[in-house]
């Protein structure tokens, strides 16, 4: 997206949004691994490692963990844009709980749309406290889908732009997704900001969800 060619070649595939896989005229969305590896002819297996309630818990310990260091983040360094994204650290803090209020929304019924990972917080929201508390309530409403769900096996089937998916796949893609945003803030307050990350989250607490190598690419 911020390289000019590229982005002209995702244009011509008439996909739009990323990340897409792409052989040829032909392309895959990449929000699902298993469709990749479908596209690619790879005898791969993609199903989750973890059981949905097991991913809960993960998720509850991932969103705990960024309401703690969104707190860190001095107000005036909101604006900043991190590394070579076009998307300041507000708007990537706000996005990690966006993510899970998408699943959310898909598992009641709405169609998890690309819309709601572009979405920036809104004009009031402009303290690192409000964005956190912002997150606690995303946290809150986690805790009380999960205790009133009546499909707990993760077979019901959601809506979303990649297709129809079962909630176990959406709720594991979501948990690693804002886990991976986590992973950023963290070395972003170390490298660029300043702040020592407090009690910052370790490849143990990631075990079992499908994590990118690298934190940033």
């Amino acid at each position: 997206m911020g390289n000019p060619e590229g982005l002209a070649l995702l244009q011509s595939l008439g996909a739009k949004s990323i990340p897409v896989v792409s052989k040829g005229e032909k392309f895959v969305f990449a929000q699902s691994i298993g469709d990749v590896v479908e596209f690619l002819g790879l005898d791969v297996d993609t199903r989750p490692q973890l059981s949905p309630a097991e991913l809960v818990a993960k998720y509850d310990m991932i969103l705990e963990a960024a309401s703690r260091h969104i707190r860190q983040i001095p107000d005036d360094k909101l604006g900043g844009k991190i590394l070579d994204r076009d998307r300041t650290y507000r708007e990537l803090t706000y996005h990690i709980f966006r993510i899970a209020e998408a699943l959310l929304d898909s598992a009641n019924g709405a169609e998890l749309t690309v819309s709601y990972y572009s979405d920036n917080p809104p004009a009031e929201m402009q303290a690192s406290e409000q964005i956190a508390g912002f997150g606690d309530g995303v946290r809150e409403r986690l805790a009380a889908w999960w205790v009133g769900y009546p499909h707990k096996s993760g077979d019901a089937v959601v809506k979303t732009y990649f297709g129809q998916k079962p909630l176990h796949e959406v709720l594991e893609r979501s948990t690693w997704h804002s886990g991976q945003h986590v992973r950023q803030i963290v070395m972003a307050m170390e490298e660029f900001i300043g702040v020592k990350p407090e009690n910052p989250l370790t490849p143990a607490d990631f075990a079992g969800l499908p994590m990118p190598d690298k934190v940033w690419d």
